[in-house]
């Protein structure tokens, strides 16, 4: 007898449709599993044996079973086929119906115990199921809050085998998971710092506005202890709340690099990643074997923070395709997979090893030699990329022990969220294009377009392009931050006063 059972491979972010196909037939006793599996995959005929087993059900033994995974050209990986390969040998060995489990798709790693647990990319296969038109999704009861994301479906928590089984059978059925009943949005991560809590730095909470405002990247230069991690770590605060498309858009990321915080099913704080400088490429951009997303697609729609900048090497290169593109193409023997990567850079350094070279207060240590072959480690191209170039200095004795707080960091958002509210209905106007959420987002046909400069502003920009040796990549990203400038304060167009303050930012 044959069986079928629809389950998910994930390629990427996205679920690929598998069918589970068993044939129970006559011949000598054995179990074939084909179809280019995993060593994981190869592993479940194991742990089904043993789940049906030890679950009080029969397994058939006494017959030939070949199980094929197709499509066969796709590459199986991880575990989470046994639950359908479980079902697809019940189907054929005739203890369950051979239509128990149509308009369906099952997904869950069994226990030898039979009890089904935690799977990672839960929520692309409810995407999968839900694009299908599939009525309902079997899923591990771990992970059934994850898959209620997705909207239209019936999402059945499977905690057991038996319970399964019995559920099928029509003796003891599973209510379907009821999405009212889904935890409540958890506080605002630890990790953010409040603007009202960062003394002095007025100029640079200033660049951050602005780079809030548009989506810009950020270099921070400045002594040890200027408080250029304590300003970046403010950053998630002062963005607008995600909406819902991306906050799936970010959950999908986390599920699929099995990363969700726990009793989390939709993220909905901007990410903040801050990796430490002796990360390798996978987990910078993302890799492996069977390539998983790094941190450059953890912080979309977020914020990567990256502390030290030059002690990052050559991995800093990794990051030019990403700034430019907003998403990241890994490439391996068994094909393709593309991540997204939209995030905001901000980035800190020191002005020497030392860290105290142009200090009013502490004398420089190193040699001319030394700053110049620190500096040389991050490349000039990739400093390009970043629209906003900021000092941060030492912070005086008596802003320190001033006790008055600074502006909130929800006031800032507020104008944050106006700002970019002017740049939606902007963008909506361009009918027939790619999607774009922020002034950063532009090419240079819609620059052209909206970003159109006075009489005075042309010249200054002309003066800029030649006294400052300015790229055309450059001068794009100019007439972009200055946009967002003008849209924190409300202008329908570029000032000779909103360039002057983009141009001031660029490094010199």
């Amino acid at each position: 007898m044959l069986a079928k059972v629809n389950s998910c491979a994930l390629v990427g972010l996205d679920g690929v449709l598998v069918e589970v196909e068993v044939d129970a037939s006559k011949g000598m006793p054995a179990l074939t599993l084909v179809g280019l599996p995993s060593a994981a995959v190869k592993e479940s005929k194991d742990r089904v044996w043993a789940a049906i087993r030890n679950s009080g059900l029969s397994f058939p033994g006494s017959r030939r079973l070949t199980i094929n995974l197709a499509p066969a050209d796709l590459r199986k990986e991880g575990p989470a086929y046994d639950v359908a390969i479980a079902l697809g040998v019940l189907i054929a060995s005739g203890q369950l119906p051979p239509d128990c489990v149509e308009s369906a798709l099952v997904v869950g790693e069994l226990s030898l115990d039979g009890s089904v647990r935690h799977v990672r990319g839960v929520i692309s296969s409810a995407y999968l199921a839900h694009e299908l038109g599939l009525e309902r999704i079997f899923v591990p009861a771990d992970d059934v809050a994850e898959a209620s994301v997705v909207p239209d479906i019936d999402v059945i928590p499977v905690d057991h085998l038996i319970s399964l089984v019995e559920h099928l059978l029509g003796l003891d059925a599973i209510p379907p998971f009821d999405r009212s009943n889904a935890a409540p949005p958890p506080d605002l991560p630890a990790y953010i710092v409040d603007f009202a809590d960062i003394k002095g730095q007025e100029h640079v909470k200033r660049a951050l506005e602005v780079a809030a405002a548009g989506g810009h990247n950020v270099a921070m230069t400045g002594p040890p202890g200027s408080g250029k991690t304590l300003l970046s770590r403010a950053v998630p605060g002062i963005l607008p709340r995600m909406t819902l498309d991306e906050a799936l858009e970010v959950t999908r990321i986390y599920s699929v690099a099995d990363l969700l915080p726990e009793g989390v099913s939709l993220i909905q704080h901007r990410p903040f990643r801050a990796p430490h400088h002796t990360i390798s490429h996978a987990g910078l951009v993302g890799g492996g074997s069977w390539p998983r997303p790094g941190e450059i697609s953890l912080a979309h729609r977020g914020v990567l923070f990256l502390d030290e900048l030059p002690e990052f090497g050559k991995e800093l290169e990794n990051l030019r395709q990403p700034l430019e593109d907003r998403s990241v193409t890994i490439s391996r023997a068994s094909g393709s997979m593309t991540f997204p990567s939209n995030f905001i850079l901000i980035a800190a350094s020191n002005p020497c090893p030392c860290g105290y070279y142009g200090d009013p207060v502490k004398p420089c240590t190193c040699s001319q030699s030394t700053i110049t072959r620190y500096r040389q480690r991050i490349s000039g191209p990739l400093m390009d990329r970043i629209d906003i170039h900021i000092e941060v200095p030492r912070v005086d004795y008596e802003k320190l022990t001033d006790d008055r707080r600074g502006e909130l960091s929800e006031t800032v958002r507020a104008r944050i969220q106006a700002a970019r509210d002017r740049q939606s209905e902007r963008f909506a106007r361009l009918e027939g294009r790619r999607k774009i959420l922020c002034n950063a987002d532009m090419g240079p046909r819609e620059v052209t377009e909206i970003a159109r400069l006075n009489p005075e502003s042309e010249a200054l920009m002309r003066s800029a392009m030649r006294q400052m040796h300015l790229s055309a990549r450059a001068y794009h990203r100019i007439l972009k931050l200055s946009c967002s400038i003008a849209d924190l304060e409300g202008s329908d167009h570029i000032q000779t006063h909103h360039l002057a303050e983009a141009l001031q930012y660029r490094a010199r």
